[in-house]
């Protein structure tokens, strides 16, 4: 009877010990850090894809502010050097263009270097002064970095219909 219950104490005591071992490798497996990562950078992405495909005429200073908060790196310079001549354009257009992610995906993540990229679809509603809506469909391909303040689109691109993401 004795040797029962030492066998139980020792498969017991087994048990509990790869039980712990499994609990352990799962709270330190790569995949999670890198799903958590990948679902930041999908969230941050949709959100900045949204607002970067988003400006009106009237607004449009706080508006191309708000493209400079969204963006980093070349995209980044890119607008800020270009900022006096983009709000001419923007005030000659006299549009307000808003978009829509209705869909996106991570294609590539770096969990060590910080970045991603992403893929998205963009509803954009197109409205002229005193005209009508257009409403256009694209799709967008998007570079990200993070950075100690969070996500930032570096690059942001049109992919044309037929072309692989």
């Amino acid at each position: 009877m004795r040797i029962f219950a030492v066998l139980a104490a020792v498969l017991a005591t087994v048990a509990a010990g790869w039980s712990g071992f499994t609990w352990w490798q799962a709270a330190h497996d790569d995949g999670v850090a890198r799903a958590v990562v990948r679902e930041e950078a999908l969230q941050a992405g949709r959100t900045a894809v949204a607002g970067l495909t988003t400006l009106d005429y009237r607004q449009a200073a706080p508006g191309y502010q708000h493209w400079l908060d969204l963006s980093g790196g070349p995209l980044h310079d890119e607008l800020a050097a270009d900022r006096p001549g983009s709000l001419d354009r923007i005030a000659q257009a006299k549009t307000v263009t808003t978009g829509k992610v209705t869909d996106a995906a991570v294609t590539e993540v770096d969990t060590g270097a910080g970045t991603a990229k992403l893929i998205a679809s963009v509803e954009l509603v197109v409205t002229p002064d005193g005209g009508d809506a257009v409403t256009k469909r694209n799709r967008f391909r998007a570079d990200l970095t993070r950075g100690p303040d969070g996500w930032r689109v570096t690059g942001l691109g049109q992919v044309p219909v037929g072309e692989a993401p």
